[in-house]
């Protein structure tokens, strides 16, 4: 790993530079502060009072300082260097600081004119700040030129390397929290500069930001000695430059030596890579910014310290309205940042304060990646007959859904070889998913050391996997934020390792629907194969369907999960999703040999229904409708509610069957509840409002009686699926294990069906002793019945 170029010693600021960053920097710290704190009198063009301050003060003063320091800066490289650049902001709460600075360049005025650049518009960016109808405390999706939630920590720099990849020419700053830094989301994520690929990738720069505190704790990072700090960086392949201080004359000269310093090596890699043909991996260069908690606010609040302590964390003055000692404090606070040299009498940022702003796109708050849909570019998708399997008959030929769904990727990325706007991620899982086909388009994204034995290694790869799920899923979130496609491939049951992630992007999603000017992004894909029903050689521990009911539970405009029962319809879906905009995709499908059901042109029509009647599945008679519905969502359940259908229309020829299969999870709610559920009418004429229902669902059954509890017939609904029941065993045996194999299904439709529990008696016998008999077989041969591992679709 080559360490980091010599590059010229930067220039110092000159007294005319110096004294304009810190008119910036003051003009945002003063922001910051009247936005925690003021509802009128924004200028302090009176003595304040009580009335004058917010009823609820609510907001995170403490890391505001230094991420206005961090902007200011980012300010004047850009306009220096005509960067093309953004910054994700990791501290939790720092929206005062983002606000305040997107404000002072203009760019939230275009964005909300209501908030006009002047002494009225600051009154409102003040009064709505965390105040009911404004808007949040954090950075957040209403924030210009984010594109990182502050809600959550753990996941800036993820998203910052996201961003960067395939944006050759762009700069992605990232600042991260020192409490930030103690999340695993976060540690892991320091890993990705071994996947930059500094050809076609943009360059991250990491800046953590260490000013001691969490919210009542020192943090861990700050307490480190600086050699063991550095130890640790280097240690992930960073070359970190610091800059400690609390005189702001000195720190701005040491931040603007250090963003030279960091900008010109990374300049310098570049060139070596892009020009010269260096393979090295680069030991990229990060800022260390060492500045107190709460910088420039109260030194002391009722006898005890604040500033630079955990007590600056959030409102340092909390008696305001009430304390006249504490009003007194904020008021010199406030002037102590000298606002009559910083904004005219009409509230317009002076000429000093907008000197280092950047223009036009190149301010942070306006840049179209951080707004990616105004970047994004269709997916040449090709056309689905290439890859369709052929289905003469249903049931009688198999195929691996996945590796069929693997050559339709390896063409989207052979397509897009040019572009560079799709990739797939996933943890070390793309073969074992039976993707493999992919490294046919395109290898593994690498740049660290590579061996004899290694194979698809590719330091201009667009296949990325490491074994942090936290990490792809910041990945893919970033990449798609800014503009481009993909998809997260994974196991059914470790996805839910970013539960809380999926929880943020799809909150994201839900407030742009909201914001007119956030254009639509690429839908957030996940491939759930490896499934709880085909995990029989693994066991109990990799056995979990429920990452399902999670996202269901979440914003309905946004949430959709699709099971397809087989390949062709998993093409359609796949078809369907990639092409979509502003969802957040779950598909779930096996990848081991299972049955054909459909043609392609069956299986599009029928991914376009959602859900709907097999007639040729069924034995109902279309004059008196069924007496019993079977239905089916997932390509297990399918598999055995087609094998019971045919049982009973052997046994019992005379039961009138309709078999239902449902691909799309949100038909069975209501309409007015979900965009895609069905109308009473619907729901009715398909699972009729009277007859026994049986449901084989792939994962938790109560998730079906949720969905449909206000159905008509929903006392009439019987469903079967994962029973949190699992072990190492045959692929039959956990059907059989948790209920939900074809013999129960017969069973549940003889106890269901009035009449036939006497009349189908000797049937109902006869099933329990076929499952009887599987539990001896396969403890003596340890494989299924040949009944069941032999079986076909026969009419």
């Amino acid at each position: 790993m080559p360490d980091a170029p010599t590059t010229r010693p930067p220039a110092a600021l000159s007294e005319d530079e110096l004294r304009a960053l810190d008119a910036h920097w003051r003009a945002s710290n003063y922001l910051a502060v009247g936005q925690i704190y003021l509802m009128a009198n924004p200028l302090l063009t009176e003595p304040l009072r009580p009335e004058h301050i917010k009823p609820r003060l609510l907001g995170h003063w403490g890391t505001s300082p230094g991420l206005n320091l961090v902007h200011t800066h980012l300010n004047r490289v850009i306009s220096a260097r005509d960067l093309d650049a953004i910054c994700v902001w990791g501290p939790g709460h720092g929206g005062p600081a983002v606000l305040a600075n997107s404000w002072i360049e203009g760019s939230y005025t275009e964005t909300y004119p209501e908030i006009s650049r002047d002494a009225e518009g600051m009154g409102r960016l003040f009064r709505q700040f965390s105040f009911p109808g404004g808007v949040p405390s954090h950075v957040a999706p209403e924030t210009p030129g984010s594109i990182h939630e502050g809600g959550e920590l753990g996941y800036s720099l993820s998203h910052a390397y996201g961003a960067a990849l395939d944006n050759p020419g762009l700069v992605v700053a990232c600042v991260i929290g020192d409490g930030e830094a103690e999340t695993g989301p976060l540690a892991a994520s320091w890993h990705s500069n071994k996947f930059l690929d500094p050809v076609h990738d943009g360059a991250v720069l990491p800046i953590l930001h260490l000013n001691g505190y969490k919210i009542a704790n020192p943090t861990v990072l700050a307490r480190l000695p600086r050699e063991e700090l550095d130890e640790l960086l280097r240690g992930y392949g960073h070359d970190p430059i610091h800059v400690t201080g609390d005189d702001p004359l000195a720190v701005h000269q040491e931040m603007a030596a250090a963003m030279d310093t960091a900008l010109d090596r990374v300049a310098a890699f570049q060139e070596a890579a892009r020009e010269r043909g260096a393979t090295e991996r680069p030991r990229w260069p990060m800022i260390v910014l060492r500045t107190p908690k709460g910088w420039t606010g109260p030194a002391e609040v009722d006898g005890l310290p604040v500033a630079g302590t955990w007590r600056a964390h959030q409102v340092p003055l909390g008696g305001v309205r009430t304390n006249p000692d504490h009003l007194r404090q904020l008021e010199e606070w406030l002037r102590s940042y000298r606002p009559t040299e910083l904004f005219d009498a009409d509230g317009h940022p002076r000429p000093q304060v907008l000197e280092c702003v950047p223009e036009g796109t190149r301010r942070l708050g306006a840049n179209p990646h951080t707004n990616g849909g105004l970047l994004l570019r269709d997916l040449p998708l090709p056309p689905l007959d290439e890859f369709a399997v052929p289905v003469d008959t249903p049931g009688t030929t198999l195929h691996e859904p996945t590796r069929v769904l693997g050559s339709l990727l390896e063409r989207i990325m052979a397509d897009t070889a040019g572009s560079r706007n799709f990739r797939i991620v996933g943890p070390d899982e793309t073969a074992s998913n039976r993707l493999q086909d992919v490294y046919g388009a395109t290898g593994k994204a690498w740049q660290a050391d590579v061996l004899d034995v290694d194979e698809h290694l590719d330091r201009h790869g667009r296949v990325m996997e490491i074994l942090s799920e936290h990490t792809c899923q910041g990945w893919l979130e970033g990449y798609l934020l800014t503009g481009r496609h993909g998809l997260f491939s994974s196991y059914e049951a470790f996805v839910h390792i970013v539960d809380s992630m999926v929880n943020q992007h799809i909150k994201w999603l839900r407030t742009t629907r909201e914001l007119r000017w956030r254009r639509p992004l690429a839908s957030l894909n996940y491939l759930l194969t490896s499934h709880v029903w085909r995990q029989d050689h693994n066991g109990f521990s990799h056995q979990d369907p429920g990452f399902i009911d999670h996202v269901l539970n979440k914003a309905p405009e946004v949430v959709r999960v699709y099971l397809p029962p087989d390949t062709n319809t998993l093409l359609s879906v796949a078809d369907h999703v990639l092409a979509s905009r502003g969802y957040v995709n779950v598909v779930v499908a096996g990848k081991q040999p299972s049955f054909d059901w459909l043609s392609m042109d069956a299986a599009r029509a029928h991914a376009a229904r959602g859900a709907g009647l097999w007639e040729w599945a069924g034995t109902e008679d279309v004059r008196r409708g069924p007496d019993v519905v079977l239905a089916c969502a997932g390509d297990v359940p399918t598999l055995e509610v087609l094998a019971a259908a045919q049982l009973l229309r052997h046994h019992l020829p005379q039961l009138g069957v309709r078999v239902v299969n449902i691909v799309d999870l949100a038909r069975l709610m209501p309409h007015e509840e979900h965009p895609h559920g069905m109308t009473d009418a619907e729901y009715d004429a398909l699972f009729t409002p009277d007859k026994p229902v049986i449901l084989a669902y792939h994962g938790y059954p109560w998730l079906i009686h949720r969905l449909a509890y206000r159905r008509t017939g929903h006392a009439n609904l019987h469903v079967r699926g994962y029973k949190e029941i699992g072990t190492t065993t045959t692929p039959f045996d956990m059907v059989l294990r948790n209920d939900l194999d074809r013999y129960r299904l017969v069973m549940d439709v003889i106890d269901r069906v009035p009449g036939l529990p006497v009349t189908a008696a000797a049937v109902r016998q006869r099933m329990e002793e076929v499952r009887l008999r599987h539990h001896a077989w396969i403890r003596e041969h340890g494989t299924d019945l040949p009944e069941v591992a032999d079986w076909t679709w026969q009419n």
